[in-house]
């Protein structure tokens, strides 16, 4: 142990002390049983001439302790493969031990919300006895791995908070690069001929189509979600980091693309037909199996892509990025030299709009795109915070992130109908989903895009980052624009109508147009008999039910023929000149818009048909009206002029 005679001039961080404060959080993962024997010493305690990496490269990679962030050790490994990321991670030129400059003070940094953060640490480390207790390096010499943890541990707010977590959050934190992630599973069960295809299912691309060259510089892990039957030993949402792809002939001339997985346990546990003495090997060349087992380090193995897919749920990849900065493609392998990035907020009952189920998705944040050239744009939105890992074997979604999506429109200039587009299907998005950040890789033509983020829930606040990263010239900025009010034109007045009615099953309950029993729903009439130009109707949907208990509302307008009846119309054949859609779960929705003198009929629906409720459909519409009007004058004259009009 220290004392304090030894270390006197000794950095001590305030902010994280030497005690349970920093290990634990709420007691509620298997460190727990730690309380009580945790003991804080420095390297130079715990071993002789400690080193921050060892001489020998390969015993550089971390080995995972009784702290289950094997997440972030993946991650870890990725800084092995760029010295690049490595300085930025973790500045160079530090004092090191034996320095007569040495205090005992790290710092290091961390790619936070679209910013590089600072975190400084001590090196006093949590130990059992004289021994790490969390992660190190597989050389016991070596401690970056357990100094690069504790600041991360730090940034979190204790270690207990690193167990159980998300390679691609670890990745993007120690890098800043975009990572995607592919489900093996969902490949799988979408293959057709070729068993060994690994599917990417956002974009169609296979793991094993992308060149050998990428793959090398790619940051690549691969995890199980459930036990596996050749891995017996690995539980439940377990990560290892990719290590190298290779192309073998076997001796038949079969093709076998093999990979090299390391454990971040640092065993081998793979009892497949690539293991140490496994069969596979007796299928190569004696000179080639050699070669391949040669270079496989403590807790590395081989497997072919097949058994890959079979043993793992999941791949996680992260885009390489070069020493000046620029995202590589990992589709094209373009160097993705322009980016942009701008934060936002989700505020309730201003921009948190929710989906497009609500009428207030227009409300959400809105961002131009412009795009100067053709070319491929990499779109990606991350929601802020710092979340806390869920206890192990709990899930994997987290409870306190939002749902979160990112809608691209073509829009062919900046000045057109915002509730028109946003009616329509959008060009490429990301669906809502429990990450902290959802990627769009596409290609793009020249011209203007409206970018909506937004979350599933309405009302759901929380900030974000958008970026965006491209090949080609882009720029990026915020769409500044108010809903349109309900402007009361000073040369004419408004007259409201109600209208009460129900959707009983089996009778007027017809569902939306998407249903051939859309024309069973209750018909209102409505008349149009005023058109100044400009909108002159507003209609509003409220449906009679609990905040708990809403159905998904909306409605559309008919033009009643002339000639005919609206109790005539057959509206699956006919198209709407109005509509409040997508449904939404919302007490009331509405829309204000233009329609010409007529006849008409409102037909509100739910989504799904045979719900009953009862609404309330209100109509607003401009009259033609002369509104008594008077001007202010001084005096009498004013008098004079109201007596008038009052005796005409």
């Amino acid at each position: 142990m220290e004392t304090e005679t030894e270390h006197h001039a000794m950095f001590v961080d305030p902010d994280f002390p030497a005690d349970d404060s920093s290990v634990f959080c709420d007691y509620t993962t298997p460190l727990s049983k730690l309380l009580g024997d945790v003991c804080w010493l420095r390297p130079q305690d715990i071993c002789k001439q400690p080193q921050l990496f060892p001489d020998d490269p390969v015993k550089a990679h971390p080995k995972q302790g009784i702290l289950g962030d094997c997440w972030l050790l993946c991650a870890c490994s990725m800084l092995l493969k760029s010295k690049h990321l490595l300085n930025k991670v973790f500045p160079p030129e530090q004092p090191l031990w034996g320095d007569c400059a040495y205090h005992g003070e790290f710092r290091f940094r961390f790619w936070r919300n679209g910013h590089w953060i600072e975190v400084r640490v001590d090196d006093r480390l949590p130990c059992i006895n004289d021994t790490l207790c969390f992660s190190q390096c597989q050389s016991p010499r070596a401690f970056w791995v357990a100094l690069l943890e504790k600041a991360y541990a730090k940034l979190h707010g204790s270690y207990e908070r690193l167990w159980a977590g998300q390679v691609c959050e670890a990745m993007v934190d120690l890098s800043g690069t975009i990572v995607v992630r592919w489900s093996l599973k969902e490949a799988e069960s979408s293959q057709q001929s070729n068993d060994t295809q690994i599917q990417h299912t956002a974009n169609g691309t296979s793991l094993s189509q992308l060149s050998l060259e990428l793959k090398e510089r790619c940051a690549i892990s691969c995890c199980v979600h459930s036990a596996s039957m050749g891995v017996p030993e690995l539980g439940q949402f377990h990560a290892m980091s990719v290590i190298e792809w290779t192309n073998v002939t076997t001796t038949t001339g079969e093709q076998v693309e093999l990979i090299r997985i390391r454990n971040p346990w640092g065993r081998r546990s793979w009892a497949g037909v690539w293991r140490e003495s496994g069969s596979g090997w007796a299928s190569l060349e004696a000179s080639c199996a050699q070669a391949l087992l040669h270079r496989t380090a403590e807790g590395e193995f081989w497997m072919d892509v097949k058994e890959f897919q079979q043993e793992f749920d999941e791949v996680t990849v992260g885009y390489p990025i070069s020493v000046a900065g620029h995202l590589q493609s990992i589709y094209t392998g373009s160097f993705l030299t322009h980016r942009h990035q701008i934060g936002g907020r989700w505020v309730k009952g201003h921009s948190a709009g929710g989906c497009r189920n609500n009428s207030t998705f227009s409300s959400n944040p809105k961002f131009w795109l412009k795009v100067c050239e053709k070319g491929e744009v990499l779109l990606s939105l991350l929601q802020y915070g710092h979340p806390e890992p869920p206890a192990e074997g709990g899930t994997q979604q987290h409870p306190h992130l939002q749902a979160i999506a990112l809608h691209v429109w073509k829009v062919e200039k900046k000045h057109f109908n915002l509730v028109r587009t946003l009616n329509k299907p959008p060009l490429v998005s990301h669906t809502h989903a429990y990450d902290r950040e959802v990627v769009v890789d596409t290609r793009l033509n020249p011209g203007f895009y409206l970018l909506v983020p937004s979350t599933f829930l309405q009302g759901a606040e929380g900030r974000f980052l958008l970026r965006a990263h491209s090949s080609c010239s882009t720029s990026l900025s915020v769409m500044k624009s108010t809903p349109p009010p309900l402007q009361l034109c000073s040369e004419g007045e408004w007259e409201t109508m109600s209208s009460h009615g129900s959707w009983s099953v089996g009778s007027t309950a017809g569902g939306s147009r998407n249903f051939a029993t859309h024309g069973r729903n209750p018909c209102i009439p409505l008349t149009v008999t005023y058109d100044p130009g400009g909108n002159n109707v507003r209609v509003t949907l409220r449906q009679n039910r609990p905040e708990n208990a809403l159905h998904a509302i909306g409605f559309h307008i008919y033009k009643v023929p002339a000639g005919g009846s609206g109790s005539l119309l057959t509206p699956g054949s006919m198209c709407p000149v109005a509509s409040c859609v997508p449904h939404a779960h919302s007490q009331e929705v509405s829309v204000f818009c233009h329609l010409h003198p007529g006849e008409y009929v409102v037909i509100p629906s739910t989504y799904q048909p045979e719900l009953s409720a009862h609404f309330t459909l209100t109509l607003l519409c401009r009259i033609h009206r002369k509104a008594m009007q008077s001007e202010e004058r001084l005096g009498h004259a004013v008098q004079e002029v109201s007596c008038i009009s009052m005796m005409r």
